[in-house]
């Protein structure tokens, strides 16, 4: 079976992105296709072997945290002004290069955080509500094309990119065990849907 390597639509970018922080579309252009070459090369080592693809062995909640992880180190490669976040675990993901001591934060304004899910529309839960920059990629996982050997790769189809506050999110309830989150409510993804990059 011969892996298939995805490539980013150029044609399925909004030009007229209003982009903070010196971004251009090319950096999302360059970032997007650093995670299909990712892929397509460590597919091609597992499928020769006679493995499932990376992308069927990983659970979506650990694969949506690894494709953000990767989005957000891509990024900041490409990026003329942000670097990571070099707090563990700190907001926002990406940061305004020099702003913070050592480009590290716990919890700063100044900067991008980065989220992937398998939501089509790009509602995702967040662990609380901020005044923020959210970039939120979504992508698609054939699971179910059989034989398995058939399947697609992983794809972006949407991206998104707009400046939200508190206000526009829900706190959504949970039990006793569970992490308190927050998910922008029906105008809050209107209006972060409304600042789109990427639509294919």
């Amino acid at each position: 079976m011969a892996v298939i390597k995805n490539k980013v639509s150029h044609d399925c970018f909004n030009e007229n992105s209003e982009l903070p922080y010196e971004l251009r579309i090319s950096d999302f252009q360059s970032a997007m296709q650093d995670i299909y070459d990712f892929f397509f090369d460590v597919n091609s080592g597992l499928v020769d072997k006679g493995l499932a693809r990376l992308d069927e062995m990983l659970r979506p909640a650990i694969m949506s945290g690894v494709l953000s992880d990767m989005l957000t180190a891509s990024l900041a490669k490409h990026s003329r002004t942000l670097v990571e976040n070099s707090y563990f675990n700190g907001h926002p993901d990406l940061v305004v290069r020099g702003k913070y001591p050592k480009d590290s934060v716990k919890a700063g304004e100044h900067g991008i955080e980065i989220k992937s899910t398998r939501r089509t529309g790009g509602a995702v839960d967040t662990h609380g509500a901020r005044n923020q920059w959210m970039c939120v990629f979504v992508y698609l996982v054939d699971n179910e094309t059989e034989p398995a050997t058939e399947r697609r790769p992983m794809k972006f189809t949407e991206v998104y990119l707009g400046k939200v506050e508190i206000a526009d999110f829900r706190k959504n309830a949970r039990g006793e065990l569970g992490t308190r989150t927050a998910t922008l409510h029906g105008k809050g993804i209107a209006k972060l849907r409304g600042s789109w990059i990427y639509r294919d």
